[in-house]
């Protein structure tokens, strides 16, 4: 499967099935779960969030796609415009990488709160 993208400044009300939006002035892309349950995914851009990379006809998004908060629970990666499907994770998995991730904001937020001392 195959999303293409579009550059917008604001994210359209109706998105469009295959459609990864992307808003560079607000640091964020939003799709809809690729899976069909119609659910829209947002991915903001931030040091500990998503990255994007466009080559200049493709875009990736990285890290993987984990839905953990929908029924569907998919999980894919964005490379290159495609979507590779992943593995489903365990609820053991899940609540690991939420801590994680937790754990990682924290960390940089506390490392710039030191630095503007």
């Amino acid at each position: 499967m195959k999303l293409q993208h579009k550059f917008v400044e604001f994210i359209p009300e109706v998105l469009e099935d295959g459609i990864l939006y992307i808003s560079l002035t607000y640091c964020t892309a939003i799709h809809k779960c690729v899976c069909g349950c119609n659910n829209e995914v947002v991915t903001p851009f931030s040091p500990t969030d998503w990255k994007m990379t466009f080559d200049g006809v493709t875009i990736s998004l990285s890290p993987s796609i984990g839905n953990w908060n929908f029924a569907c629970q998919s999980h894919y990666f964005i490379r290159k415009s495609k979507i590779e499907f992943a593995r489903i994770w365990s609820s053991d998995e899940i609540n690991d990488g939420v801590k994680k991730d937790e754990k990682k904001k924290k960390s940089f937020f506390f490392k710039r709160k030191k630095k503007r001392k």
